[in-house]
């Protein structure tokens, strides 16, 4: 399908003091969480909150700082997450995908809100019921 990218914006809503920061990110389904390079994180003022081991595609295990609470804006779509501080390059991954019920459209390879949803993010969830 080739390599998906999409305009996002990012918030550090902790403290909420910094106005959103607009990136181009690649759009990674083989990747879990949020990932943001170090200049990122910096502009909008992140904090280390503990360190996380990262194995990246190619084995090798690397501990790097998680920061976080990011808010995550794409097409009128938001959701809260943490974030690696890793690469060169903002990566967005399935978990933010899945909390903004986004999908990849492989015919157009461009980010899109899910067609069987389009007005609000939908959930698939499970009804646990206390006997």
């Amino acid at each position: 399908m080739g390599l998906v990218h999409a305009d996002i914006e990012l918030i550090n809503s902790r403290p909420a003091t910094r106005p959103p920061l607009a990136v181009n990110a690649l759009v990674g389904t083989g990747a879990v969480t949020l990932c943001l390079p170090e200049d990122v994180a910096d502009a909008l003022g992140w904090e280390e909150l503990e360190r996380r081991e990262a194995t990246f595609a190619h084995g090798e295990k690397k501990r790097v700082p998680h920061v976080g609470p990011v808010q995550v804006r794409f097409a009128g779509r938001s959701c809260f997450t943490g974030a690696l501080v890793l690469g060169r390059k903002v990566l967005l991954g399935a978990v933010p995908l899945e909390d903004m019920d986004l999908v990849i459209s492989p015919l157009t390879r461009r980010l899109t809100v899910d067609p069987e949803s389009p007005d609000i993010p939908s959930a698939l969830v499970m009804d646990v019921r206390h006997r």
